[in-house]
C-alpha cells in the first residue's frame, strides 16, 4: 500500500490488534491545528531511513512555513542522537503526529535509543513505507514526509542572544534540516479527515 495516493480516495493500513488504518493525501494548508501546539505540545516523531533500517526520535522543537516558494517543515537533531545519521543518509524523513493515547509510545521514543531496543515494538507502533520513501506510523493521526533541500549546523557565533547557550552544555549543536512537504497525510474517520487531538 501507498502513502502516495490520489486526490479523494482513501488508503487503507492494516495495523496491530486488527485495527484498520485510513489516511489521505490532503493539502498542508488545508490543516486547521495550530502549529505551535502541534509541534511543541504534543510532539512529533522525527523518523528517517528505509523499512529495513530506520530510527526515530520524539521531538518539540521544529517549525513549518512556506520557504523559497513551497511549504516546508523544519526539524532540528543533535549529531549524538542516532536517529542523525539516518537523516545523513536518507533524502526523505517524516513527522508524525499522535492522539494523546499514544503519549507514552512518544515518551518511550524519546527516552530510549535505537542503538539499544527495537523502539517501534516496544512503543507498539507500526511502521509503513511509502512509495516514494520513507517510513512513518500507522497508528499517526497526521503526517507529513518532506524531502531534505537543506541543512545548517547551529553555529553559537551566531547566538545574538547569548543565554541561548545553556541549551548546549555539551556544546552539542543541533543540525538543523529543512525540508519540502511532498505529502500530507491526514487520519481518515467517518468521511473526512480527523481534526482534533483526541
Amino acid at each position: 500500500m501507498s502513502d502516495e495516493i490520489p486526490k479523494g480516495s482513501v488508503d487503507l493500513w492494516k495495523g496491530r490488534k486488527g485495527m484498520t488504518y485510513k489516511f489521505r493525501d490532503v493539502s498542508p494548508g488545508s490543516r486547521p491545528e495550530n502549529v505551535f501546539k502541534l509541534i511543541n505540545k504534543d510532539w512529533m516523531l522525527v523518523t528517517a531511513g528505509t523499512m529495513e533500517s530506520f530510527n526515530m526520535l520524539t521531538a518539540s522543537w521544529g517549525g513549518m512555513g512556506v520557504l523559497w516558494n513551497v511549504d516546508i517543515a523544519m526539524c532540528v537533531i543533535r549529531p549524538v542522537r542516532h536517529t542523525f545519521g539516518f537523516m545523513e543518509r536518507n533524502p526523505l524523513f517524516t513527522l508524525s503526529f499522535f492522539e494523546e493515547k499514544y503519549r507514552p509510545a512518544l515518551k518511550l521514543c524519546g527516552k530510549k535509543s535505537g542503538r539499544d531496543v527495537d523502539k517501534a515494538a516496544e512503543a507498539g507502533l507500526t511502521p509503513v513505507a511509502g512509495r516514494k520513501g520513507g517510513v512513518y506510523f500507522a497508528e499517526a493521526r497526521l503526517v507529513f514526509v518532506c524531502r531534505k533541500l537543506y541543512w545548517q549546523d547551529i553555529d553559537p557565533a551566531h547566538f545574538v542572544d547569548p543565554k541561548l547557550g545553556i541549551f548546549y552544555p555539551d556544546r552539542d549543536y543541533h543540525r538543523m534540516y529543512v525540508g519540502e512537504i511532498v505529502s500530507c497525510l491526514a487520519r481518515w474517520v467517518g468521511g473526512s479527515p480527523k481534526h482534533g487531538l483526541s
